[in-house]
């Protein structure tokens, strides 16, 4: 068993042992690229997604120097018609980039001792094979493979961190600044060599990579166009594959009793290609692990590229991230991003690696953005108490204010409050009729969310609320239905809330109800504030 050549199956066999949710579908889709055209796949994620396992997994399957067929049994992919076909059927290499990153002594020297270290290893593991004077890595395969016929399957784990690792500035170990070339152009080279030479095809099988971001783009072209991307934003069949779907979250919380609406407010919210509901996997085991819904998933890195991201001075950036933390989507073009976190140049670029980074998550259909969850929005919370965004972190901070004298029924303090938010968020919208006022209320109540469902416009049997917000689970507080009005009075929004018997729809949820009208007047430029608190049996 080899550290690059021919691991074993050990590292899988210790992830079934224990609590495993049953990802081997992912392997009839690789077998149906092998030793064709399609037979390179990057497949690319965000943080604790699954990605490793998969390789693992991989890995177990196609080693020929191990029998994983019991390793298999019961699970999915030992009834699809090319699990025999490909068994145990290649020599693998595995490679994890991290395994080089982490080590400070190799950091200028990196891709060249990548190469020596896989290259040493394969003529330890092949030794009767000829080789050429000063052969790279591809020479060594290219020659194994015309002396035994030997064909590779090639795993790379991680292939993204040294471009995550490199800044674009860093060059080459000896290379005069003169010269362009940087530790990541080398490494793309490398890679450029091993699978888009005429030997390539030849030589591999098939390969496969993970990572967080897709392959880089010089311009607007991969700089290995023949690896088929399956990412964040465009997965294709590979939707599936990482991560956990809505019905294994299901399942799980059915088998260690857990509260599955708890799971999807905490981990749920991605939109992965066609599927709409994908689930942190870190995350949710963590969560049944601890027997507690707590941020995880988020203590795990990545916080202070966030805060770097976030401060970036983009027009309409500041006003977007908030509208996000309000619950709204905003549009966002990822066509431009050049998959390099080094090289971000827009607001789109911004909200791009975030998808990425699993920060935000991704309607391709509508082509927006948003804030998938509570464990994210707590963090995107906490990442703006870290920059220099004053006013947001005051506006969050009065939002708690707001809620809470909603609640005692303080309406003059209410009416000071929106105010102070209308104010505070003028730049966003025009403010001049009711819709535009409900935006503000929305952000006005931010804080709202850590303890309320909120919905806009919500169905009751007579019209539309403004805003309902209802009370999540365990939260002892009453729901509130509020009716804005523009240059009416407060009393006419209560009026129209009684007259659409709102509270009944919403009695279900809650005994105790707010009714709230808030008004605006365009002549004083300000607001006023009803409160009545009713009881429905």
């Amino acid at each position: 068993m080899g550290t690059y050549i021919n691991r074993g199956n050990s590292a899988f066999s210790d992830i079934v042992a224990h609590e495993y949710v049953d990802k081997t579908s992912l392997i009839p889709l690789i077998n149906a690229t092998l030793n064709s055209e399609r037979r390179y796949s990057c497949v690319s994620r965000c943080r604790r997604f699954g990605k490793s396992m998969a390789a693992k997994m991989l890995c177990a399957y196609y080693d020929k120097s191990c029998s994983s067929r019991e390793l298999f049994a019961g699970l999915k992919v030992e009834t699809d018609k090319s699990f025999e076909t490909y068994l145990n059927r290649y020599s693998v290499l595995y490679l994890d980039v991290t395994s080089f990153t982490s080590r400070p002594e190799l950091r200028q020297d990196i891709v060249r001792n990548i190469q020596e270290e896989i290259i040493h290893e394969l003529k330890e593991t092949f030794p009767d094979v000829k080789y050429k004077a000063n052969s790279d890595l591809m020479d060594v395969l290219s020659s194994i493979h015309q002396s035994t016929g030997e064909k590779f399957f090639f795993i790379i784990d991680e292939w993204d961190a040294i471009c995550r690792e490199f800044p674009e500035r860093q060059r080459m170990k000896g290379t005069p600044e003169s010269v362009v070339p940087t530790i990541m152009d080398e490494y793309v080279m490398l890679l450029r060599r091993l699978f888009k030479t005429q030997d390539s095809d030849v030589v591999f099988a098939g390969a496969y990579l993970t990572g967080i971001l897709p392959i880089k783009k010089y311009n607007t072209e991969s700089a290995m166009n023949n690896f088929r991307e399956y990412s964040m934003i465009n997965p294709g069949r590979m939707a599936h594959s990482l991560g956990f779907t809505h019905e294994e979250v299901v399942s799980l919380c059915q088998e260690y009793d857990m509260d599955i609406c708890e799971m999807e407010r905490w981990y749920d919210g991605y939109r992965i290609g066609k599927a709409s509901h994908m689930f942190n996997p870190y995350s949710v085991m963590r969560a049944i692990d601890e027997d507690d819904y707590r941020s995880y998933w988020t203590t795990t890195g990545a916080y202070d590229a966030v805060i770097t991201y976030i401060e970036m001075n983009f027009d309409g950036l500041k006003d977007d991230i908030i509208r996000m933390l309000a619950g709204d989507r905003v549009d966002v073009d990822t066509t431009e991003f050049l998959n390099d976190m080094h090289i971000v140049r827009s607001k789109n670029d911004v909200f791009t690696v975030l998808i990425h980074l699993g920060y935000l998550a991704y309607d391709g259909k509508a082509q927006k953005c948003f804030i998938p969850n509570k464990e994210v929005a707590d963090e995107m919370n906490n990442a703006i108490k870290a920059t220099s965004w004053e006013p947001l972190v005051k506006t969050i901070q009065n939002s708690k204010a707001l809620l809470d004298a909603t609640i005692m029924g303080n309406e003059q303090a209410v009416a000071r409050a929106i105010d102070l938010a209308h104010d505070e968020n003028t730049s966003i919208l025009a403010y001049n009729d009711e819709n535009s006022l409900a935006c503000v209320l929305t952000v006005a109540y931010i804080w709202a969310r850590n303890e309320y469902i909120i919905h806009r416009e919500y169905a009751t049997g007579k019209g539309y609320a403004d805003l309902v917000m209802i009370p999540r689970r365990n939260v002892n507080k009453p729901a509130l239905v509020i009716e804005l009005k523009f240059n009416h009075s407060a009393d006419t929004a209560i009026d129209q809330i009684k007259q659409k018997n709102y509270p009944a729809q919403v009695a279900a949820y809650t005994g105790e109800i707010l009714l709230v009208g808030i008004n605006y007047d365009k002549e004083t430029k300000q607001h006023t504030c009803k409160i009545e608190r009713i009881t429905i049996s």
